[in-house]
């Protein structure tokens, strides 16, 4: 069997084997990409991100229609099945497979689609669907396969009314009632998206509070407008077992509590795809979840074995995941290189919520002198002219120097607003102050003129 020659052998399509091979490539280096699905984009395209946000979307333009005056002129509020409203998110992911792959073809980068395994430290064999088999040698491999949902033995997946994050993608009926079991990023999302199409949810919450690392007051935010859409949030339970039956499935919880639905949502933790690698071949042990442990540049206990993304666990962001592939190849190119952890939190729930910097909870322990600024979305011409009035900015900096310390923020177009707090937060000395926010002219009307408001609010409680 001949084996292909390259410089780097990236491991893994999405966000993190993307921007490693392409930073790659540009850098004159020969590459070559395995993706195990039959075209490129990774979970991230196929099963997460994209199509979880597209859904959201479809949804909250379903919600808009719903609730809007002038529409009920027009008619009644309509009704959408799931597996409509799943068929038109669809199309994204299209257009981004379309796009990613011409991508690859415009800086010469060889795809091979197949399982990648291990055969000794330089080489790799990949096994396509038709069990044919070509191995890659490279003295440079980035392994960025990403993670699936967690299933514990215990819950039977194959029955058709039990779901994990990524078969509920393929949901072909319209439940009336669902359990989600897990409160954080992912079932809260998808606790947003189901209660807005009028599905009755049950979350269920292994934890005393919803994402208990956002600020105290925007996770008590979200809790109230789950439960204003309908969702009833329980706190502090587990599962005793699950069972499905032909009309639904029913939980039993460690607290003697018994729910019935339609359907459920195992959505409570994520594994990373590392067990068809041949590891063990190379001496690398991932950790019982499946993760690779990596140094402060992404290398494994194997010097020229990267992992980057949702392989190596938190914080398990797209957005990261393509700055760390990124840095990874800028390591092993001898070029400037970025750890990346100043990470903004973006959480696509409805209303979004995003964040960068510290908590309240963090800067009160850590006895710091700082101070609240902030603006509520109701008051913003903006957002009354859209109608989208649920929210907040909130800015926390310090009393004596004035910088920045936190951006959170709750509501619509949350996660591009952040993105202005967090621009400032990155200057040096004294450019980062809550003074620019006085001292910036902000269009009118906008959303981001609410950092003007919150500036002129957090001011006026230091005199």
């Amino acid at each position: 069997m001949a084996v292909s020659q390259y410089d780097v052998v990236v491991i893994g399509s999405g966000p993190a084997g993307e921007s490693a091979a392409i930073n790659a490539a540009k850098h004159g280096k020969r590459v070559a990409v395995i993706e195990r699905q039959s075209s490129v984009g990774g979970n991230c395209t196929h099963w997460g991100t994209i199509p979880s946000k597209s859904l959201r979307h479809q949804v909250k333009q379903i919600m808009q229609f719903n609730t809007n005056r002038m529409f009920r002129d027009i008619g009644e509020p309509r009704w959408f099945s799931i597996p409509r409203v799943l068929e038109r998110s669809r199309v994204t992911i299209d257009q981004q497979v379309e796009l990613r792959t011409k991508f690859y073809s415009r800086n010469r980068i060889d795809l091979y689609f197949g399982v990648a395994r291990f055969r000794d430290d330089n080489t790799v064999t990949v096994r396509d669907n038709h069990e044919g088999v070509e191995e890659l040698s490279a003295p440079q491999f980035v392994i960025a396969t990403g993670s699936r949902p967690y299933r514990p033995a215990d819950v039977d997946f194959r029955h058709p009314r039990i779901y994990c994050s990524d078969t509920i993608l393929g949901l072909s009926h319209t439940p009336k009632t669902m359990i989600i079991y897990g409160a954080g990023v992912i079932g809260s999302e998808y606790a947003s998206i189901f209660s807005g199409l009028g599905v009755k949810v049950d979350l269920i919450d292994t934890r005393e509070r919803l994402l208990s690392f956002l600020d105290d007051e925007i996770s008590d935010a979200l809790s109230y407008e789950l439960r204003n859409n309908g969702v009833l949030i329980r706190h502090n339970e587990a599962y005793r077992s699950v069972e499905g039956d032909e009309s639904g499935v029913v939980v039993n919880l460690e607290s003697g509590k018994r729910l019935r639905a339609d359907a459920f949502l195992w959505a409570n933790g994520r594994t990373g795809n590392t067990d068809e690698l041949g590891l063990e071949t190379v001496g690398l042990e991932p950790n019982g979840r499946g993760q690779l442990q990596v140094d402060e540049h992404y290398r494994t206990a194997m010097p020229h074995i990267s992992a980057v993304g949702d392989v190596i666990g938190w914080p398990s962001l797209a957005s990261a995941a393509y700055d760390q592939g990124r840095s990874a190849s800028d390591e092993f190119l001898g070029q400037s290189f970025r750890y990346v952890d100043d990470i903004p939190t973006g959480i696509y729930t409805i209303p979004e919520i995003s964040s960068v910097g510290k908590t309240e909870r963090e800067l009160t322990e850590s006895k710091v002198p700082y101070e609240v600024a902030q603006a509520f979305f109701k008051d913003t011409a903006r957002a009354q002219i859209t109608g989208d009035t649920a929210g907040m900015l909130k800015i926390l900096f310090h009393r004596e120097s004035l910088e920045i310390l936190g951006i959170h923020c709750f509501g619509d177009q949350a996660s591009e607003i952040v993105h202005i707090g967090q621009a400032i937060m990155q200057q040096e000395g004294e450019a980062n102050t809550l003074r620019y926010f006085i001292n910036t002219t902000f269009n009118y009307p906008t959303m981001a003129e609410a950092y003007r408001i919150a500036a002129q609010n957090g001011l006026n409680r230091l005199f």
